[in-house]
């Protein structure tokens, strides 16, 4: 199917103060909607990041795409990487994950039109994405609820408090996890560390484990535990962890923990492409590989890491960053078709917000800890145009351009710095 019209559409929408190695959530969350329309009409849909950097690519790409057939995914990827390459270059500074790095412009950019590409298709056979995909292992998709230390509102108090409330210490940790349990039905369970003092952190891991005894648990300190302080805690964390996930910095640092701890480390940090892969297996970095599809180069090539984690005897799950339905949705898809799903994936999905979903019939829903697939043509989800046009209005309506939770935090502590590893 011939490529007629593509459309990009910056959107922002609230997040709450979640708190993180880096520093605090910005108020508003920054994404992209792609619309690829075939000549029959059909449009096939994508969802990325929204920040400046990306959002250049992604824009600069509508041009050279019209005309292009939506099978050709090779053509697709060629010329993503002839636009990157006329591009000037964005300078490394406030990158969160792998996602926002520069090194990953061609991955985002052909992550976000090689979905939309497979939906365009896919809808105009008639059938579901992941049929594209070689088919469903699984109908229902686990996922595994995502708690975060947070603050009851933003400073400033550009919009009215979240239902979630203040989350700083054991109580209000399991409190939030109840709530997440009780409404959607999650088995397992991740804490966001790195924010707080370690050992703070630890007793509310602890909190968890002693309320909800039956559930999988981990930790990620998003690297910003140093390799003594990673290992120390290791002995505290031995017996109710599932997995560590990126306690320290660097493939070297992760090595070091595992050796001395023996613990199955997980990443979405320091295995983000298949040259760290690589690297990775020499050095016995990590256990279990978070991917992520937006940065990982799409729908197959997760299919292709997800076969290489099963040659090498490696676990498979998937990371998550603020996202709204689409993503969810392309998330589950891929998930369905892989065999070795080790885990439950993570998602942010929980803390947006009701009102700010851009796909017809609002948010997703969530049951049983799972998202399960129907048998809808494509991705499954239509594009609520009143809620994309509200959405971009919210993103023309604010100053922020580039996610910088370290910027976010000095409006709190003017002396926040962001060193990594912090603890």
């Amino acid at each position: 199917m011939k490529i007629k019209t593509i459309r990009v559409t910056p959107i922002a929408f609230r997040d709450p103060p979640l708190l993180n190695a880096s520093g605090i959530h910005e108020p508003y969350a920054l994404r992209s909607i792609i619309e690829v329309e075939g000549e029959n009409g059909v449009v096939g849909l994508g969802e990325s990041y929204g920040d400046a950097p990306v959002l250049e690519v992604l824009q600069a790409m509508v041009e050279p795409l019209v005309g292009l057939d939506s099978w050709d995914l090779n053509a697709l990827r060629e010329r993503v990487v002839q636009t990157v390459a006329r591009l000037p270059r964005p300078e490394a500074g406030a990158e969160l994950a792998p996602g926002s790095h520069p090194s990953k412009q061609v991955a985002n950019a052909y992550s976000a039109f090689e979905v939309a590409f497979l939906d365009l298709t896919a809808r105009t056979l008639g059938i579901p994405l992941v049929d594209l995909l070689g088919g469903r292992v699984r109908d229902k998709v686990p996922y595994s609820a995502y708690l975060f230390f947070k603050y009851a509102e933003h400073i400033d108090s550009p919009y009215p408090p979240d239902a979630w409330g203040e989350a700083l210490n054991e109580e209000q940790i399991v409190a939030q996890a109840r709530t997440m349990i009780e409404t959607y039905g999650f088995e397992s369970i991740k804490l966001k560390a790195g924010a707080l003092d370690p050992d703070h952190e630890v007793a509310c891991l602890n909190a968890l484990k002693k309320a909800f005894p039956e559930a999988p648990l981990r930790i990620d300190p998003n690297a910003n535990w140093s390799v003594e302080t990673s290992i120390r805690l290791a002995g505290e964390l031995g017996d109710i962890l599932q997995y560590y996930e990126d306690p320290t910095p660097g493939l070297e640092g992760m090595a070091e923990v595992h050796r001395a701890t023996g613990l199955p480390l997980a990443t979405n940090m320091v295995v983000t492409d298949f040259d760290e892969f690589r690297r990775s297996l020499a050095l016995g970095s990590v256990q279990i590989v978070l991917s992520d599809h937006h940065y990982w180069g799409g729908l197959r090539d997760t299919q292709v890491l997800a076969r290489m984690c099963e040659t090498f005897d490696l676990g498979i799950s998937m990371h998550s960053n603020s996202h709204l339905g689409i993503s969810l949705m392309a998330m589950t898809h891929v998930a369905a078709s892989v065999r070795n799903l080790s885990y439950a994936c993570d998602t942010h999905y929980p803390w947006q917000e009701a009102d700010e979903e851009v796909i017809v019939g609002g948010k997703l829903p969530i049951v049983g800890g799972c998202v399960e697939l129907t048998d809808k043509p494509g991705l499954g989800v239509e594009l609520d145009h009143d809620q994309l046009a509200k959405l971009h209005a919210q993103f023309l309506s604010i100053d922020i351009r580039s996610r910088d939770d370290a910027r976010q935090m000095r409006k709190y502590k003017p002396e926040w710095t962001n060193p990594k590893p912090r603890f």
